[in-house]
């Protein structure tokens, strides 16, 4: 039985590939470690940004795959660095002897399982951003009003901060505005004319007013902000309500959120290819480098050229052995009589 992709290994190819698998390892961890980090920051922003995001948006599973994908890939660039500096050393080799086959297979079966997993989400999931701060925004600005309702009593805060550190202003932009009652009930006087006119104006007898929230102000304008009747051309003789610089952000929250968000998870994914290609290098580095050092009982600087493969041999002859022995091999069926020869057949014995 031959074995799967054979490489001949003299002493000093045994001494490279040991010294190239150490400088992986460490580049592997360099790589895990980053995506640690991304993918935390990014969960930690999730974090404070779920009050936008429709509870039913599954963006989230990318930062908790990632972490756990990084997490094992961190191990098994510290292990395999640990393993090709002791391959160096005939004394220190040993121990490490019991320790690369599960580390073979943990990094090839679960990490290598979870880094391709977490491949997919960065690709698929900043999709689902799109509907999901559709949904969350819409439910953010309906509720910016009920400042005395439990549940919602911080949405308007949540608000005001999201406008302000991002330099948004509702969700598409400033005229959303226009179609949510964002000012509390408890601040409108029943007795006001207007404000009974613009409540039964309205089919949900909402207070709707062509104003926004002072969050919406851009702090750094030289001019006052204009806040109230922005649709009224009279209101502001000196200030063309048609042009866009109306001292607002300009921009909506949505699409700001979208392309921030995104920005993440595209460092991330490119973080999670990098690590998944050096943690496929490592793995295969230390397969070829253990299976060369058993042929030499563990000293990479014997004499000769030894072998180092995969597999010890092809899938097709792994396959039957493994169903020989696990003894579902075909019974040999009986002989058969040769020709012309009876069979013995039973009977009673004869009498004496």
């Amino acid at each position: 039985m031959a074995p799967v992709l054979p490489l001949v290994l003299p002493l000093q190819p045994r001494i490279r590939l040991a010294q190239g698998l150490w400088l992986c390892s460490w580049l592997l961890a360099l790589a895990s470690s980053l995506t640690l980090l991304c993918s935390g920051h990014l969960l930690i922003q999730l974090w404070h940004l779920g009050t936008f995001l429709s509870p039913s948006c599954p963006f989230p599973a990318l930062p908790r795959t990632a972490l756990a994908a990084g997490a094992l890939a961190l191990g098994t660039g510290l292990g395999g660095a640990g393993a090709s500096r002791a391959s160096l050393d005939a004394a220190r080799y040993p121990a490490w002897r019991g320790v690369l086959g599960p580390l073979l297979v943990a990094g090839t079966a679960v990490g290598g399982g979870l880094l391709v997993l977490a491949l997919g989400l960065a690709l698929g999931l900043p999709g689902s951003l799109e509907d999901g701060l559709e949904e969350g925004l819409g439910t953010a600005l309906v509720h910016y009003k009920d400042t005395e309702v439990p549940g919602h009593c911080h949405a308007k805060r949540l608000v005001d901060e999201l406008q302000l550190k991002h330099q948004c202003c509702g969700r598409h932009g400033y005229k959303d505005w226009f179609g949510f009652q964002w000012v509390s009930s408890r601040y409108l006087d029943p007795g006001d004319q207007d404000v009974a006119d613009r409540i039964q104006s309205n089919v949900e007898g909402l207070y709707l007013i062509d104003g926004v929230p002072f969050s919406c102000c851009n702090p750094h304008s030289p001019r006052p902000c204009l806040q109230s009747r922005l649709s009224d051309p009279h209101a502001h003789p000196l200030f063309d309500p048609r042009q866009p610089n109306l001292n607002l952000w300009a921009q909506g929250c949505h699409g700001v959120l979208l392309g921030y968000l995104q920005g993440l998870a595209g460092t991330l994914g490119s973080l999670l290819a990098m690590t998944f290609l050096l943690q496929a290098l490592v793995l295969l580095g230390l397969r070829y480098l253990q299976t060369a050092l058993e042929g030499l009982g563990g000293v990479i600087d014997a004499e000769g050229d030894t072998q180092g493969y995969l597999f010890p041999a092809g899938l097709k002859d792994m396959l039957k052995t493994s169903w020989l022995q696990g003894g579902v091999a075909p019974k040999p069926a009986p002989q058969e009589a040769a020709p012309g020869q009876a069979l013995p057949q039973e009977g009673p014995p004869e009498d004496q």
